[in-house]
């Protein structure tokens, strides 16, 4: 009996269902959405997945453990708190392309990202950098690799197989034209630095991650992103990434500025009459969110100021929190460790960069869940070490077990009181989400 009823709820959890919208998700958009939207507004559940079960088994016994097992057999629902990240279905998919939209929505990403970089014709497509095609897409094994800036160059090795080069390569969506960029495929985002062969150098899949569904991943323009993510009823987080420098063709020669590019990011909303109140539009220079703010008020008024700190050293202060609010800036955007913090009692808490954030009236998301492995084998062994898991860094004290992120999810939620999370796998954050009644 037992085993029958366990079987029953993680059956509901992993239902395959063809809907995946939040009814409320429609909006001011909802009337145009056509007979495809339809279909997705016909059931409101959401496909969770075993996931979030699995690292529900593994939390330590407790209040939160009781809580998150009680709501196994759902509703689970699209919610803006469970924002796709890169799409939000690439812990298994490749990265921004139609099949990881596709995913992050079945799993309840109520709000999804485009990182929005350019072509040397001018037009807008998501990938996470200007110069990241050479380990995101199959170009250096297709007639493309002659274009890029720098093409393949092979590992080298001594005489005792030490290796003393690895391999490299850079390919830009500046160096290809639209028709060029959309003849690729996405692949999981990974290179081989031992590679001699272009086909080697586009293995190299975290073990944690899996191929399994990187066979040809569908690329995505700006304007197919808008079209797509209006179609599966979510919402708009586009991320506006700052120029490679190393890249042959940079963003001034196409479009006369970065605030030009900056513009050009928003009247793709505007053409497609995307609401304002719908678009996230962040980006890491400040000068982006400072245009949007003066430029296109009703997109800046929830534009998102991304912080990239990399050590304790980079958090930027009370006094800088209270200055960007005073620019106009309503939320920032740290990575999750910048918001958390140990206790003397060993459990995780907020950190007062958290505190300070909420004294400055600042909205706060944060990023990124799911990305750093497994806690037990890929987390826990850099504790001590000069390079500590980027994301944990500050909450390696209090870590035991895989569980440990439903744990952080749920500090973030309740007691740093953030907004949303970036996910790169959104049916974990949406079973919390779900559970906790939040929207």
């Amino acid at each position: 009996m037992l085993i029958s009823k366990r079987l029953t709820r993680h059956a509901a959890g992993m239902l395959l269902l063809s809907g995946c919208l939040w009814s409320a998700l429609a909006g001011a958009d909802g009337k145009d959405l056509g007979r495809d939207a339809d279909r997705w507004q016909q059931d409101e559940s959401v496909q969770v997945g075993p996931r979030p079960y699995y690292l529900i088994d593994k939390m330590s016994p407790g209040r939160l453990k009781s809580k998150l097992e009680s709501c196994g057999d759902g509703p689970f629902h699209k919610t803006h708190f469970s924002i796709g990240h890169r799409g939000g279905g690439t812990l298994q998919f490749p990265e921004h392309t139609q099949e990881s939209h596709e995913a992050g929505s079945r799993m309840g990403a109520g709000v999804q990202e485009c990182d929005v970089t350019f072509t040397k014709d001018g037009e807008l497509v998501c990938r996470h950098d200007q110069c990241d095609l050479h380990t995101t897409t199959n170009i250096l094994t297709t007639p493309l690799a002659a274009a890029c800036s720098k093409p393949f160059s092979p590992a080298e090795f001594d005489a005792t197989g030490k290796r003393t080069k690895a391999a490299s390569a850079l390919c830009c969506t500046s160096d290809l034209s639209l028709s060029e960029f959309k003849s690729l495929k996405g692949k999981m985002d990974a290179s081989n630095p031992n590679a001699v062969t272009p086909e080697q150098f586009l293995a190299g899949t975290a073990n944690w991650r899996t191929d399994l569904y990187s066979t040809g991943g569908t690329l995505l323009t700006h304007q197919e992103s808008i079209a797509l993510l209006k179609k599966l009823g979510s919402k708009y987080t586009p991320e506006l990434k700052s120029p490679n420098r190393n890249a042959k063709l940079q963003v001034e020669d196409v479009f006369g500025s970065q605030a030009a590019y900056a513009q050009a990011m928003i009247d793709e909303y505007k053409a497609a009459g995307v609401s304002p109140k719908t678009v996230w539009a962040q980006s890491f220079n400040k000068e982006d969110v400072l245009y949007w703010i003066q430029h296109e008020p009703a997109f800046g008024q929830q534009a998102v100021y991304l912080d990239d700190a990399n050590t304790p050293a980079d958090v930027p202060t009370a006094a800088d929190l209270k200055g960007y609010a005073a620019q106009g800036i309503k939320i920032v955007a740290p990575p999750m460790w910048m918001l958390l913090s140990v206790d003397a009692a060993g459990k995780i808490v907020p950190s007062q960069y958290a505190k300070d954030a909420k004294a400055a009236g600042l909205g706060i998301i944060t990023w990124t869940l799911e990305r750093s492995g497994r806690i037990v084998e890929e987390v826990l062994p850099t504790k001590g070490t000069a390079s500590p898991s980027f994301y944990y860094q500050s909450t390696l004290d209090a870590l035991e077990n895989d569980g440990d992120i439903m744990t952080t999810l749920d500090v973030l939620a309740r007691e740093v009181g953030i907004l949303g999370i970036f996910s790169d796998w959104s049916g974990t954050v949406s079973y919390y989400a779900s559970c906790m009644g939040l929207k």
